[in-house]
């Protein structure tokens, strides 16, 4: 086994060094120190489950043959070294003369060791992601101050630009970076963190840091907040010698120590939180000894929720205005504010809440936007307590009650709890779905699919398989279709795809999207993949020609989409697309459910990314939306919710349920086109009539149209709708328009005609038009309604009648009114038509009119249909009466125009 190690109370570059030196030999694995500072551990916290690190305790027990060390020329002991481990050294910092001699040392005097390691592997790696190029270059950063410190060499600085030019985020850097320090500074910072020594007093961090810095004229109070803030101890004492004697700077994270009583003890004062003292007569060792004796008299043990919490919260009623909310959030700088009804917790308000409402211009209250939920803690609950409530909850504030009035009396923020994490972190594990995936595709569409994944690799892209493709994989019930995202430039990757391949490329610049269309090459596409060895055989083949593969186990089309993010410019509007990365591409869809994604590229492949709790939701069969606007953003996934919840008989989640009612008046206000494509969607599903009449139980349907609905009756009806349709009333169209109907596409234009076939004639034509119902469905609706109502009247009607006015309705129409009729005698007629009397004609034709002289013109229309009515009625029965009939209408003809 090979490991990966660094120093402990690791900075940035420790950790950036950890990542690039995994990122040179992936064999080997970057173990986490067991302490690290605070900005890197709050950077583990947010974005650690995308990255490589183990924790130590996770190392398999086995005997570890190599240790890379990186920014640091210190060991320490890992269960599984012995002394045939070899050791490789990689630092920044001058060598060490102690080091053992087998030692493979390489130091540079450069800016960061990160610098050494993104040079190693710049040339040999394809592609690295957004996080890992932000931590590279978050360790170049922090050890050069930003690339400002004088050790700063034109090397950092080509590494830094090529972490740049491949994603990293300078605004994620922002975040996690301080000020940078002056050089006389620089120097005496490194003394004191050389010098410093970590203390664990009745549970807390204490940190002791001390060093000369006779000849500095600058202020020190900046070391102790770096110091502070990287290091992030409970507290922090600095012990300096000056020209005046030796300074103390006192600094506390933590309520349970007052660093002013300590610097009280040394003739100085301050606050609880930073204190100082100038020790004119003393020598600095004697003081450190003394400082360590006396601190157990003023460390309180324990951290609860009490010691980190805001008393004096801020709150807000359910029926404060956003725009309230939003002055406020302005005013004190907050990002969640707690509401409250009756001294109740009952949801957050979030800043991302109020100001998506805000470029709505929504004038909604904290009710309407909050997310809904009593959470609460007490003063005297633990942090773990607290932290597992934030992870559960997803909320950054949580109200502090008073454990026996219930009062509200503070707020405890995410930002307090990163303050007290404790420095031994697991990194989350990942699921891989690799296994999964290959087991469910076709040998050839996977082979295509690795072979997109290829290119994007060498175009230092990231591929995702996204969406309902994943989640009904996990469901166990996979689909063929599945949408690709790219993190990068989808059309550039299409293009090239078809250049090694084959087929076209349509493309769609604004929105980053292509398509690539193999209909016509599948066959060709096929055979080329197996020359080149990249389809496998099927189990159980012997070998690769035992094994067949139809061009039709590839699509006809594949989509790629480049990774993106979406504004509303208001509510129901198309929405307004941005690049952006995988994280903010899924989290514009529309369900938790659906934000699920299955990466393809390199050493990725098969890695689910889960980042908005769509795992979660999927096992507990959950529709939630990823935020309280969703719905306003875009009506149309209020009958989506419904669709997806009773297809898999999953429930809505219940504040989900809450914004969906809030919202249903938003569906007036989509264009018809919009809706009638989810209606098509529901149509088609095989629990279709349980949507319908859970939209009607929601009252969904009238907030489309006021006289849409769905009942029992219909229900039935639909279900008939999906049987096979009898061949008699497929044989009466056309038969080239029939035969582009497939069953699909039957059942779902009965559907709307049974749907509207009872309804007035006035109504039916206001929902085809509120729903744009295309010119060919609206005929067929409208010509089954009127025929629904006239089919009671032709029940006494002779054959000739009967046919004379169903004879040029349209097939699917005259089936769905066959459908719609409960009464024998009614349906007997339709079917009576259909199976016989439209085959019934005059043997006689217009040839023989004209053989007996007859002039062409309208009288042989008048003609032919007489015989034939005659034949439906049973007037004639052969064709001496057909004659006999003919020479009587002639005469008639004769003796009418005499």
């Amino acid at each position: 086994m090979r490991i990966i190690l660094t120093h402990e109370q690791a900075d940035f570059d420790a950790l950036a060094s950890l990542l690039g030196a995994y990122m040179v030999d992936e064999t080997s694995l970057p173990v986490l120190p067991r302490r690290m500072n605070r900005n890197v551990r709050a950077f583990l916290t947010l974005y650690g489950t995308e990255l490589p690190f183990i924790d130590p305790r996770d190392l398999p027990n086995e005997p570890i043959e190599l240790v890379t060390l990186v920014d640091t020329q210190s060991i320490i002991s890992i269960k599984g070294m012995s002394e045939k481990t070899q050791v490789h050294v990689v630092d920044h910092h001058p060598k060490r003369d102690d080091l053992p001699s087998d030692w493979m040392v390489r130091t540079d005097e450069i800016g960061a060791t990160t610098t050494l390691l993104v040079e190693a592997f710049r040339n040999r790696i394809d592609m690295i992601n957004t996080i890992q190029a932000t931590l590279l270059l978050l360790g170049i950063y922090e050890d050069t101050g930003s690339l400002t410190y004088t050790r700063t060499t034109s090397r950092d600085l080509h590494a830094a630009a090529y972490l740049l030019e491949h994603g990293a985020s300078l605004d994620i850097v922002a975040d996690f970076l301080n000020l940078p320090l002056s050089m006389e500074q620089q120097s005496l910072y490194e003394r004191l963190r050389q010098n410093s020594e970590t203390h664990y007093i009745h549970g807390q961090t204490i940190l002791i840091a001390h060093g000369d810095a006779e000849d500095m004229e600058e202020e020190l109070s900046t070391l102790a907040h770096k110091m502070r803030d990287l290091l992030d101890p409970d507290a922090l004492f600095i012990l300096v010698k000056t020209r005046g004697g030796v300074q103390l700077i006192a600094r506390s994270t933590s309520d349970d120590i007052d660093v002013s009583r300590v610097a009280d003890h040394f003739g100085g004062g301050g606050h609880e939180r930073a204190a100082a003292s100038l020790i004119k007569d003393g020598h600095l060792e004697h003081i450190h000894q003394e400082l360590l004796q006396i601190l157990p008299n003023y460390v309180r043990p324990g951290i609860t929720v009490a010691q980190i919490m805001s008393s004096q919260p801020q709150l807000l009623s359910p029926d404060t205005p956003v725009e309230e909310a939003s002055q406020r959030m302005q005013r004190y700088g907050y990002e969640g504010y707690p509401v409250v009804a009756d001294g109740e917790v009952i949801g957050l308000l979030t800043r991302r809440a109020v100001d998506r409402a805000l470029s709505h211009k929504l004038n909604l209250t904290a009710a309407n936007l909050m997310n809904a939920g009593n959470f609460t803690v007490q003063p005297g609950d633990s942090i773990d307590h607290l932290q597992r409530l934030m992870t559960e909850t997803g909320w950054g504030q949580i109200p502090v009650t008073h454990p026996d009035t219930g009062q509200i009396i503070g707020i405890v923020t995410r930002t307090d709890l990163l303050k007290t994490l404790t420095h031994d972190r697991r990194v989350s594990g990942k699921m891989n779905l690799a296994a999964r995936l290959e087991s469910v595709l076709p040998p050839a569409r996977l082979a295509l699919l690795k072979a997109m994944a290829r290119e994007a690799l060498k175009q230092k892209s990231a591929l995702y398989i996204v969406g309902g493709f994943v989640r009904d994989l996990l469901l166990e019930r996979p689909s063929m279709d599945f949408d690709l995202v790219v993190e990068g430039d989808a059309i550039a990757l299409a293009k090239q795809l078809a250049n090694n391949y084959c087929g076209r490329i349509t493309s769609h610049s604004r929105f980053g999207t292509a398509k690539w269309h193999i209909a016509e090459n599948r066959g060709y596409l096929v055979e080329l993949l197996r020359q080149n060895g990249e389809i496998q055989p099927q189990p159980f083949a012997a070998n690769l020609s035992e094994t067949s593969y139809q061009p039709t186990d590839l699509p006809e089309t594949i989509d790629l989409i480049t990774a993106r993010t979406e504004f509303y410019d208001h509510p129901t509007a198309l929405p307004t697309v941005e690049r952006g990365s995988i994280k903010l591409d899924l989290h514009r869809r529309d369900f938790t459910i659906n934000t699920l994604a299955l990466r393809l590229d390199g050493h990725h492949y098969g890695d689910l990314q889960d980042y908005w709790g769509g795992l979660n939701d999927l096992k507990n069969g959950l529709v939630r939306v990823l935020h309280s606007l969703s719905f306003v953003d875009d009506p149309t996934r209020i009958l989506r919710a419904v669709r997806f919840e009773q297809r898999f008989d999953f429930n809505i989640e219940e504040r989900t349920l809450q914004l969906l009612h809030q919202a249903k008046s938003m569906l007036d206000r989509v264009s018809g086109d919009r809706i009638r494509h989810e209606i098509d969607h529901i149509l088609l599903e095989e629990r279709s009539g349980n949507m319908l009449a859970r939209l009607q139980e929601l009252r969904l349907l009238s907030a489309v149209h006021k006289n849409l609905y769905w009942d029992e009756w219909l229900n039935k009806k639909l279900q008939s709708s999906k049987e096979p349709v009898p061949e008699v009333f497929l044989d009466l169209g056309d038969k080239e328009t029939l035969s582009n109907l497939n069953n699909e596409r039957i059942s779902q234009t009965l559907s709307y005609i049974l749907w509207l076939i009872r309804l007035p004639s006035q109504t039916t034509l206001e929902i085809i038009d509120r729903l744009k119902i295309p010119k060919g469905l609206s005929s067929e609706i409208i010509a089954a309604s009127h025929l629904w109502r006239d089919i009671p009247s032709l029940a006494q009607a002779p054959p000739s009648q009967i046919v004379a006015r169903v004879e040029n309705i349209p097939p699917m129409a005259l089936y769905a009114t066959y459908l719609a009729n409960d009464d024998e005698q009614s349906r007997k007629i339709i079917y009576d038509f259909a199976s016989k009397w439209r085959y019934v004609s005059a043997t006689l034709d217009g040839h023989d009119l004209r053989a007996l002289g007859i002039p062409p013109g309208p009288v042989y229309r008048y003609l032919l249909k007489t015989l034939r009515d005659a034949w439906l009625d049973g007037k004639v029965s052969d064709e001496e009466e057909e004659k006999s009939l003919l020479y009587e209408l002639l005469e008639k003809q004769v003796s009418t125009h005499n």
